[in-house]
């Protein structure tokens, strides 16, 4: 029976230990629990090297929070503890909330300033503080942005620790406000953790102060607190900043949609401009085009056979023409320049012959300059095909120089429209000019598209600039204007053109037909319309005692009734070998 009354005796005195102890009465105050009391007197290591942290927030009226942290580091402080703030934190679907973290300050026990340096992550704020040989820091700091209206309440919500670069024991935060809290709530671990921190309370049954408590937060882990007061009580509200996305980059608010309105007016005036420059070709047509639309046959010549020669509209030769009509020189008027050039004796097209499995080639051969005078970029052909050489291998044009010597051709059949008076400018310049300024806007337009959408909202107005650019891009196709003078010939060739489209070949005296329809050939391979006029001609021959074109040789077996095919196939041989200089293809 002593024994027991021992232990009772011994029991009621430690009860009367517990309730007497310094521990008890801070509970009974209101205050947290601590986890260092728990230690024993005699501490380990790692027990030395514990750092905790009481952190104390004032919460004014006007939502400003005056914050000061009392750091403990034990008795093995660290170098250099680093305090992490979260300042930038999701709001909604299209903000960022954003917290204003100024007036940061630390001292140690004894008063003395500490060095504090900051670095700032765009979403965190670091705080260095060295803390070699100090136990103790004070940290102090401001924030703004805490206070936020909410549903029928004022919340103060915030990050209390972003993050330690030590494991810190103890963390504890009070929030003392004007008015007492009416709720509260905390999380704590790594970021957007959802588990609750180690304790959390009112202060006791007078609910004065909003206090929260974690345990054991290693490096990195955060503590989130929110406090809910009633509505009015404390004013502010958050600061928020658009979050950066395409949608919001490329919105369309009245502003934008008004700047990109006026932006495109820079395209449509140039397609106004390119209408009135073209329209001059349109009223040409209507009043100049039957000019040409007749026999284009000249009988005033007194010569042999009844005096009844070619005359084009204009005097215009097949290749100025061509570039005449679609403004540039290409491929197709370099073949017909070729056959006009035989037609009018300056050279000989020679079928070779060939077995019948075997590809056709045919052979140039340079005639004696006849009476019939050359326009420069037709001699600079002649040249182009013969250079030092009296014949020349159609499969064989394409080497020593031949593409060289063609872009030369085509330079100068472009300098000749000028010197027509046909444009104002080189076409080929021309449409290079407003390609390249086009270009140059479309590229502009996409740095500043790219600009304004990665520092401001307003990215749709760029898109108006590349539109822009690409507009000009493409009208500098039509760029090139003829003169009064040019849309005038223009007119007559067109209605030449309709003339050869549907002429009749009674219209010209059958001992004229072959010299008068080989002429029209030139021009039917600028019209698209070769197959038609080379029928006629092997006709027009076939009535011909001669029963053969002058300019035109077959093989040993070869008839004129195969001319169509013949001047078909060399026309497409052509074509190819002049494209495969690839001048035609990079020059413009």
């Amino acid at each position: 029976m002593w024994r027991v009354g021992i232990a009772r005796a011994a029991a009621a005195v430690g009860a009367l230990l517990v309730l007497c102890a310094p521990g008890a009465a801070s509970a009974q105050e209101g205050a947290p629990p601590s986890a260092a009391e728990s230690l024993p007197a005699s501490l380990p290591d790692d027990a030395k090297r514990q750092i905790t942290n009481d952190i104390r927030l004032d919460l004014g009226d006007n939502g400003v929070l005056h914050a000061e942290e009392s750091l403990s580091f034990g008795q093995d402080p660290p170098e250099e503890f680093v305090r992490t703030f979260s300042v930038r934190e999701p709001y909604d679907t299209d903000h960022s909330r954003i917290y204003e973290v100024t007036g940061i300050s630390a001292v140690d026990g004894a008063g003395r300033e500490i060095t504090v340096t900051t670095d700032d992550r765009g979403d965190t704020l670091d705080v260095r503080m060295d803390t070699s040989g100090r136990f103790e820091a004070v940290l102090r700091y401001t924030v703004r942005g805490a206070v936020d209206p909410v549903g029928g309440g004022t919340e103060m919500e915030w990050t209390a620790v972003g993050g330690y670069s030590r494991t810190v024991a103890e963390t504890t935060v009070v929030v003392d406000a004007a008015v007492p809290p009416r709720a509260l709530s905390c999380t704590a671990g790594r970021a957007r953790s959802s588990i609750y921190c180690t304790s959390s309370d009112m202060g006791g049954h007078e609910a004065v102060r909003a206090r929260f408590l974690q345990t054991d937060m290693d490096p990195g882990e955060t503590l989130h607190v929110v406090v809910g007061y009633p509505a009015g009580a404390i004013s502010g509200e958050a600061i928020v900043d658009r979050d950066w996305s395409l949608q919001s980059a490329f919105a369309i608010t009245p502003g934008t949609a008004a700047v990109f309105g006026v932006l495109l007016l820079v395209p449509v005036g140039v397609l106004i401009a390119l209408i009135r420059i073209r329209g001059r070709d349109e009223r040409a047509l209507r009043t100049e085009a039957a000019a040409g639309d007749s026999t284009p046959v000249d009988a005033s010549d007194p010569g042999a056979g009844g005096g009844v020669r070619f005359r084009p509209p204009d005097d215009v030769h097949p290749g100025q023409i061509g570039t005449l009509i679609d403004e540039q020189a290409d491929v197709v008027d370099i073949t017909a320049t070729v056959v006009d050039l035989a037609v009018r004796g300056h050279l000989t097209i020679r079928e070779l012959p060939h077995a019948q499995f075997s590809a056709t080639d045919w052979r140039l051969d340079k005639c004696p300059p006849p009476d019939d005078a050359l326009l420069g970029y037709e001699s600079m052909l002649l040249d182009a095909l013969f250079h030092d050489a009296h014949q020349v291998k159609l499969s064989e044009l394409g080497r020593s120089g031949f593409p060289a010597r063609l872009a030369r051709v085509r330079e100068e059949l472009y300098r000749d429209m000028v010197r027509l008076k046909w444009f104002a400018n080189r076409p080929n310049l021309e449409r290079n000019r407003w390609a390249s300024a086009g270009i140059a806007i479309t590229v502009l337009g996409l740095v500043l598209t790219v600009v304004l959408a990665v520092f401001t909202k307003a990215a749709f107005t760029g898109l108006a600039v590349i539109i822009a650019g690409a507009a000009v891009t493409v009208g500098a196709q039509f760029m090139p204007a003829k003169t009064r003078q040019g849309s005038v010939v223009f007119a007559h060739t067109l209605g030449f053109r309709s003339y050869l489209l549907s002429a009749d070949a009674e219209d010209v005296p059958p001992e004229h037909r072959v010299s008068v329809f080989s002429r029209y050939l030139p021009y039917a391979i600028i019209f698209d319309n070769v197959d038609r006029w080379a029928a006629v001609l092997a006709a027009a021959g076939s009535e011909d005692a001669a029963d053969g074109l002058p300019w035109y040789i077959g093989p040993d077996d070869w008839r004129l009734q195969d001319f169509a095919d013949s001047i078909k196939s060399f026309a497409l041989t052509l074509t190819g070998v002049i494209s495969n200089t690839r001048q035609f293809r990079t020059l413009n």
